[in-house]
């Protein structure tokens, strides 16, 4: 096995909604990390990911975390969050206390933590004031909970106003689409201390772009999140992991 093994935790964000194949399956910034990181590094590497959409932050840590321990990574990553954010009376010290329990867990196990805070789609959305404040107050008492740990591998998303241009997410405002997944995979390379590929962060503009607007995007895409809201369904519901067990990247070339 190789000598770096890497497995991501969390929910869409990490599982890579946005970024569709032409075949229909998600790739997403944790795929495009790890094998830019292959390829930065010039030596294979293991990778696994564990993430599952719709995920509140708790039950990331209490589905995810341990399993993914029990791979025997060298590294993990964990981001959470963002749908609590979306509902009524989301916490943000208690999901924060979140981070605290898988920093600590990544510790007693010796695995070399990689947070990440996620991409802001306040500006695009209903009631986007809401979700900027949870933002903000997440990032904060994330930050403030690793503030005397310069060895915790930081990717930190939430304030950069680049990718939180609409060309950098899909039609429904909530997930990243190829150019803001290769944003964040480049700022995961460069956190770990390589060079990540220069245009990855800003792929170019593909055309013919359809985004709803007005009803139009309310009935596409708020209609059917309110209904699963008010049937207590998710999105992930039935789904499993795409990489559960470590697959082998070789650096490309």
């Amino acid at each position: 096995m190789a000598s770096v093994r890497f497995v991501a935790i969390g929910d869409s964000f990490t599982e890579g909604v946005g970024d569709e194949l032409p075949d229909g399956t998600v790739r997403g910034w944790a795929d495009l990390a790890a094998q830019g990181w292959a390829d930065a590094a010039g030596e294979s590497i293991s990778y696994a990911n564990l993430a599952i959409r719709g995920k509140l932050a708790a039950p990331i840590v209490e589905e995810q975390l341990e399993p993914a321990l029990a791979l025997g990574p060298t590294h993990l990553s964990f981001n959470g969050g963002g749908n609590d954010m979306l509902r009524p009376r989301a916490d943000m010290e208690r999901i924060a206390d979140l981070f605290s329990r898988v920093k600590d867990r990544c510790d007693e196990a010796g695995v070399q933590l990689i947070f990440l805070s996620g991409a802001n789609p306040s500006f695009h959305l209903p009631l986007g004031r809401v979700v900027q404040r949870r933002g903000d107050l997440l990032s904060e008492a994330v930050l403030a909970r690793v503030s005397d740990r310069p060895d915790i591998v930081r990717a930190l998303n939430w304030p950069d106003t680049e990718l939180s241009q609409e060309s950098y997410w899909s039609p429904d405002r909530l997930h990243m689409n190829e150019r803001g997944h290769h944003r964040v995979a480049a700022r995961v390379i460069d956190a770990l201390g390589y060079t990540p590929p220069a245009e990855w962060w800003s792929l170019p503009t593909r055309d013919g772009m359809v985004v709803p607007r007005g009803a139009a995007y309310y009935r596409e895409h708020v209609a059917p999140w309110v209904r699963r809201r008010l049937t207590g369904r998710s999105s992930g519901d039935g789904r499993q992991a795409k990489f559960a067990d470590w697959v082998e990247l070789t650096p490309a070339g």
